[in-house]
Parts: C-alpha cells; structure tokens; sequence
C-alpha cells in the first residue's frame, strides 16, 4: 500500500515554475526533442528575433500559469468566472482558498525571477 504524499501550497507553486521552466528550456534548447529553434530559424528569424519570441513565449507562460494558480486559490478569474475551488492534497489537507497559493505564486513567479 502506498503512502499518501502530503504537499504545502509553496511546493505545489514551485510544482508550476519548475513545469514553466521545463518547457521554456525544452522549447528553446537545440537539443531538446520539442525544440522549436529549428523552425525558427528555418522560418527566416534571426538570433535577437529568436530571443524576443523566447521573452513573449516566457512571459506568455508565467502570465496562464499565474493566472491558473490565482484562480484556484479564488483571487482572479481563469476565464469568465471568479470562483473559490476546494483543492486538496491527498492527505485532504487544503491547498487552495486562504490566499496562500496568491502569494505563493507571486513570490515564485514575480519576485524571483
């Protein structure tokens, strides 16, 4: 039988960065199999093109993933509507809803970049 894995709202926070950092690396390396250099480069952009649709792709991913995580905790919408979501680990300890993914993911994605 397996342990049930415990998570605070930082970890789980610092979970998206990471995921955000991941695919910022994987799109924008020669060597990663879903790199997108190639296409680049091959569509005629140049090296400082290159680098500006990696700053809009980055800022693209921390604004959806920020977003994502503000709306989970109920403090933006993800869409249309502002809602409080009940989200738990699964020791059913709470994750979401007291403000603490808020600051969580203000910190990871705006202050320590």
């Amino acid at each position: 039988m397996s342990k049930n894995f415990s998570i605070t709202p930082e970890e789980f926070v610092q979970e998206f960065k990471e995921l955000k950092d991941e695919l910022m690396e994987d799109y924008f390396s020669s060597s990663s199999d879903i790199s997108r250099v190639d296409e680049l480069k091959s569509g005629g952009l140049s090296t400082n093109q290159i680098e500006l649709v990696k700053k809009i792709c980055d800022e693209q991913l921390t604004d959806a993933l920020y977003t994502v995580l503000l709306g989970l905790d109920g403090c933006a919408s993800i869409s249309q509507h502002q809602i409080s979501y009940n989200l738990k680990d699964e020791n059913n300890n709470d994750l979401s809803g007291s403000g603490e993914l808020e600051a969580c993911a203000y910190e990871a994605f705006h202050e320590n970049t």
